[in-house]
């Protein structure tokens, strides 16, 4: 059953219905799957699935690009997961997955102010702190938006920022606009984000059992689009459902092109990892399907990889390419894109020179933050721990 925010007078935004065309397809996800990419061997390859044949009134970028680390913005971080960057070079905002805490990084300086704790964090496994993301009205409301796993489940809340207050007491008590996501030890999702419509997206996981994908009365397994408020947005494909593509094993990132298609990263079992383009409506197959699948019904992915070779969290556009982050794959991964399929095979870089990458968000111009994931459990983390790294892309 569908639970969300409490009874409140919603402001129900008219913003139209972002119809993403591409081809997509189901991740899977297993009842015994073990976390966040520690998953049993499959045989290694590259990069596969990419079929480059779509829109020939769209221009693609070159097949082959780059990547020049600039710097390092910051380091000495722990369990960092979701950034959200404060508006005007404002600085960029990091929660911490084990602490529950929400950290503003001076991005000239590197410096790291502990806002606070967001209250009600409940972390283990894959769970804890993940997404955050700004409020469209941030400038008037100074409100932060959070995906996090409780005693109970998971949800997103928003907390009032006043940096006027101490450091470690800027945060104000969580405003709950969403509950009732299935919480596990492994596959809680996790990524937020405001859509070029000004609807909340959320990409949440199946918790590990793996049914709740293809139940569309279930949060489990699905990507959701809902008002600031926390109700289904209009225009939803589902009468009175914030589920806006369902059959995924568990969605950790989400982006948009400049045609506002929408785009989403999603884990493998043990085979195939996924980039998809994202249909409202649209069935992403698991756990029937993972990967490319010959089944009628399902939405094939634009590229896709082995899972050692990727473990997919945070996505990111710039200039016709997906940037995405591998964790268990330890790169960053370029596609380029016509359309919504890939123009190119993908491309990796960085491999295993930064370890578990889990966040890439654009910068100004050509350039994109990077964070690592290290001190997540699963890394090897070195000197500096876990860090914020700025780059050039092409």
């Amino acid at each position: 059953m569908i639970v969300h925010r409490r009874a409140v007078p919603a402001v129900l935004a008219t913003a139209a219905l972002l119809l993403t065309a591409g081809l997509t397809a189901g991740c899977s996800s297993g009842g015994g799957g073990s976390p966040d990419g520690a998953r049993s061997t499959a045989p290694r390859g590259t990069a596969s699935g990419t079929t480059p044949s779509a829109g020939p009134t769209e221009s693609a970028p070159p097949a082959k690009g780059s990547v020049k680390v600039l710097r390092t913005v910051a380091e000495g971080l722990k369990t960092p997961w979701g950034v959200a960057p404060l508006p005007g070079g404002g600085g960029l905002l990091v929660s911490s997955r084990n602490d529950g805490t929400i950290t503003r990084i001076d991005e000239k300086t590197g410096k790291k102010t502990v806002l606070g704790t967001v209250s009600g964090v409940s972390p283990a496994g894959e769970g804890g702190l993940l997404g955050i993301a700004l409020s469209p009205d941030y400038a008037s409301d100074h409100m932060i938006y959070a995906y996090f796993t409780s005693a109970s489940d998971n949800r997103i809340v928003r907390v009032l920022y006043d940096e006027q207050r101490p450091p470690g007491d800027q945060l104000g008590a969580p405003d709950t606009v969403f509950k009732g996501i299935p919480k596990g030890f492994i596959h809680n999702g996790g990524r937020i984000e405001f859509g070029p419509d000004g609807m909340l997206y959320a990409g949440t996981g199946e918790s590990g059992s793996k049914g709740l994908a293809q139940d569309k009365e279930s949060l489990g397994g699905k990507i959701l689009r809902m008002t600031p408020e926390g109700e289904p947005a209009p225009g939803n494909p589902f009468p009175n459902s914030p589920v806006y593509s369902y059959g995924h094993r568990n969605v950790q990132g989400l982006a948009w092109d400049d045609k506002q298609r929408l785009f989403a990263s999603e884990f493998g079992q043990d085979t195939w990892d996924e980039l998809n383009a994202i249909k409202p409506g649209d069935d992403y197959g698991w756990p029937k399907a993972e990967g490319k699948s010959s089944e009628a019904g399902f939405r094939d992915p634009i590229a896709q990889w082995h899972t050692d070779d990727a473990s997919p969290s945070g996505i990111a556009y710039v200039d016709g390419v997906i940037w995405m982050a591998g964790l268990k794959g330890q790169r960053l991964w370029r596609v380029p894109l016509r359309g919504t399929q890939a123009s190119a095979a993908p491309q990796a870089f960085l491999t295993g020179k930064y370890g578990r990458l889990r966040t890439v968000l654009p910068a100004d111009g050509d350039k994109v933050y990077l964070v690592t994931s290290n001190t997540d459990g699963r890394g090897s983390p070195k000197k500096g721990d876990d860090r914020i790294l700025e780059l050039r892309v092409k």
